[in-house]
């Protein structure tokens, strides 16, 4: 089985910087789902909480600048505790560094998914963390539970355990509701749950419940199971493997999206929407159709040839996510024409869909 394990900055560290405890408790039981046969990747916070140690600071630092200065003082630390931890196990390590950019480029996302493919082939376990150091606003995952919902889909991973503070998505807040109820398994992600998780987040990390659960809601979109447990818990891990139930699960209806698809649906950021009639919507829903001009009604955004697309129906609901063979312009003079005529329109044809039923991944359903 290939597992990515998620730890977030609350379990490993402290207001006075990291917990090699802690640290060397997860490494161990880690190592010991490594050593019954499974792959495993891990995604781990605390860069910022190791480096505002070094720095002197008693705050998480808000602007950028402090913060990727943090995050630069404390990565070699915190890869220093996983690489002193895991060694006591016999295990191996190796760090990389991400940004969101890594997924955008196609020829980028499978060199990131080889390297990490080819360190799993030699019993290696990746540590993985967001480039703080690097990364702006336009290219940061938000937070590393998204992070790690992508690294699942990257790797085509049977599982994405997320390690949290508390056993799961509760009701309400268990911190503050004694009456608070744990939900033990989710097979879809309403609206009414995403309110229930709140926002919250601790003082050391950037996510709460709700970040998690969005994560999780990526990742079932790639057809991958979820579960949110207690990393504070020793040996959790190995009985949750085991068959045991902990914490929340959550359960993807449909099967695994190939890794290409998956990268279109989630990798990559939208430029822009088209938005179709009711006789598309249907062509593409329900009878595995491409997208042909004769559908369109208009577009929204600028967005070139090659970009990633929304597939909207008339009352503005996305459905549909694509790679678009043409531009937002070429599309405005060839809506509501049929494919024959679109050379004749624009003096050139790329091709006679819109988008190509093979660069086209449902979102509903």
């Amino acid at each position: 089985m290939r597992i990515v394990i998620k730890i977030g900055s609350n379990l490993i560290a402290t207001e006075e910087g990291l917990s090699e405890k802690r640290i060397n408790a997860l490494s161990s039981d880690i190592s010991e789902v490594h050593s019954m046969g499974n792959e495993v990747v891990v995604v781990s916070s605390g860069a910022i909480a190791a480096g505002m140690k070094r720095l002197g600071l008693k705050t998480k630092p808000r602007d950028i600048m402090h913060k990727q200065a943090a995050a630069a003082a404390g990565q070699s630390g915190l890869m220093w505790a996983y690489e002193k931890s895991f060694s006591k196990y016999g295990k191996k390590v190796a760090q990389i560094l991400l940004t969101r950019d890594a997924f955008f480029d196609r020829n980028r996302y499978i060199n990131a998914k080889n390297t990490i493919l080819t360190l799993l082939s030699y019993g290696v376990i990746p540590i993985i963390n967001e480039n703080d150091t690097v990364a702006v606003d336009e290219i940061k995952f938000g937070d590393n539970d998204q992070l790690a919902s992508l690294v699942a889909g990257l790797v085509d991973a049977d599982r994405l355990i997320i390690l949290s503070d508390v056993d799961g998505l509760y009701t309400k807040d268990p911190k503050r509701y004694k009456n608070a109820r744990l939900i033990e398994r989710v097979e879809d992600i309403t609206p009414e749950l995403e309110k229930t998780a709140g926002m919250s987040g601790s003082s050391l990390g950037t996510g709460g419940m709700y970040s998690k659960l969005l994560a999780a809601k990526k990742a079932m979109g790639f057809g991958i199971t979820v579960n949110i447990i207690n990393g504070n818990i020793p040996g959790l891990l190995k009985r949750l493997l085991n068959g045991e139930h902990y914490g929340t699960e959550f359960q993807p209806k449909g099967r695994k999206v190939s890794s290409r698809k998956g990268w279109i649906a989630f990798g990559l950021r939208s430029r822009g929407s088209i938005v179709v009639d009711d006789g598309a919507r249907e062509a593409i829903l329900k009878k595995g159709k491409s997208l042909l001009p004769s559908g369109i009604v208009t577009t929204s955004g600028n967005f070139s040839s090659g970009d990633a697309v929304y597939c909207v129906d008339k009352e503005g609901k996305r459905f549909a996510k694509g790679l678009t063979n043409y531009s937002s312009l070429e599309i405005e003079k060839i809506k509501g024409h049929k494919t024959s005529e679109i050379e004749g329109i624009l003096g050139y044809k790329y091709s006679d869909e819109v988008i190509h039923r093979d660069n086209l991944v449902i979102l509903e359903g």
